[in-house]
């Protein structure tokens, strides 16, 4: 309860959520080995899949608890059938500020249009190299020239800035962080690093394995020059660059420009860094080395209609038979009240008591 005696989504430790991040399917097009198997996928039947209408009801509850700002995630969210249909049903909703979404651009060119029409306004593309058979060892299918037709069709769509999000995993993803901060710099993308977490469908995650926030920033700091202090910058606009295409910005360049810390929300995820001259923005989501638990104000619902108040969650909350019963919407409020006073401190990666979740990443929602 807030002190203006409205219900908030508070934990025992004090932090609110405000963030509700909506998976509205477990299928996807490609095969990331950090997400999922290669093969043999058992997904969801389709009927256990939350209606729009019902993703609808438990969105307009959330509201009056303090939600206000949305993200639509999968498995792969564009290959759930009229998806601008439940954009436009949660851009409509009194009291959402924000409506983004994150896909793995394949299937972006044929929608980009229609989603930006339907009020999405936020777009993070999950594209993990800029190397096509690097990307085909990530993701053990082919589709990145689709990929890069879809950031282009996002761009020419409206969307500004477009986020790259790009998992780092050591042994696989280190020469392309260069070529990434390379094309932050030639155009408005922000290319946002991510640390390799222990989500995948395998188990075979390994802490070695994880190529870390600060040794992509040294490498960043190798090709570009070393970081200044914010307070000897020049003020300028921070995203001023040349809009370029994708495929432009990866020809080689000799340009060097300092990166500058930047004052970011103190609930995002990514630590963020600029240029100096104002041209490019990266983001280090260090997960595993310097978790953001502390501040964290998201919490999760599966497509399969299970609360999640940690990605890392051992715990669910199925609130689907409530939806799909005689349940009032006071029932499913308090349903979430619940999962968010049951929210531990922290994820514990870095601790002996860790346990990786038995859903994997595809099957929570990123």
């Amino acid at each position: 309860m807030s002190e203006s005696g409205v219900r908030t989504l508070t934990d025992t430790f004090g932090r609110i959520h405000n963030n509700l991040r909506i998976s509205v399917t477990d299928r996807c097009n490609i095969r990331c080995f950090y997400c999922m198997p290669a093969d043999d996928v058992q997904f969801l039947p389709r009927e256990d899949l939350l209606t729009f209408e019902e993703i609808e009801r438990v969105v307009r509850i959330g509201v009056s608890l303090g939600i206000n700002r949305l993200r639509l995630t999968g498995g792969e969210p564009l290959v759930r059938r009229d998806l601008p249909i439940l954009v436009r049903k949660l851009a409509q909703i009194p009291g959402i500020l924000d409506i983004g979404l994150t896909t793995n651009g394949i299937l972006l060119a044929e929608q980009a249009q229609q989603l930006r029409d339907a009020g999405l306004r936020r777009l993070n593309i999950s594209l993990d190299a800029l190397d096509p058979e690097v990307f085909r060892r990530v993701t053990r299918r082919d589709g990145y020239e689709k990929v890069l037709e879809g950031i282009e069709a996002a761009r020419a769509a409206g969307f500004s800035p477009i986020k790259l999000n790009a998992v780092s995993v050591r042994g696989l993803t280190e020469d392309q962080i260069v070529p990434f901060g390379q094309l932050a710099r030639e155009t408005h993308t922000i290319v946002r690093f991510i640390e390799f977490m222990p989500l995948d469908a395998d188990s075979q995650w390994q802490r070695e394995k994880v190529l870390f926030a600060h040794e992509i920033l040294e490498r960043l700091q190798a090709a570009f020059g070393p970081l200044r202090p914010i307070e000897s910058a020049v003020a300028e606009d921070s995203m001023a660059a040349d809009s370029g295409s994708l495929l432009e910005s990866q020809k080689p360049s000799q340009a060097r420009a300092s990166l500058l810390p930047i004052v970011a929300d103190s609930k995002a995820p990514a630590q963020d860094f600029e240029f100096l001259d104002g041209r490019g923005r990266i983001g280090l989501i260090a997960s595993v080395s310097q978790p953001f638990c502390r501040s964290c104000n998201r919490f999760r619902i599966t497509a399969d209609g299970k609360l999640r108040n940690c990605l890392f969650s051992l715990e669910e909350t199925d609130i689907r038979p409530l939806l799909r019963g005689v349940a009032e919407d006071e029932a499913i409020a308090q349903a979430m009240l619940a999962s968010i006073v049951a929210k531990k401190e922290g994820h514990e990666i870095n601790t002996a008591k860790f346990l990786q979740p038995d859903r994997p990443m595809y099957s929570i929602g990123g």
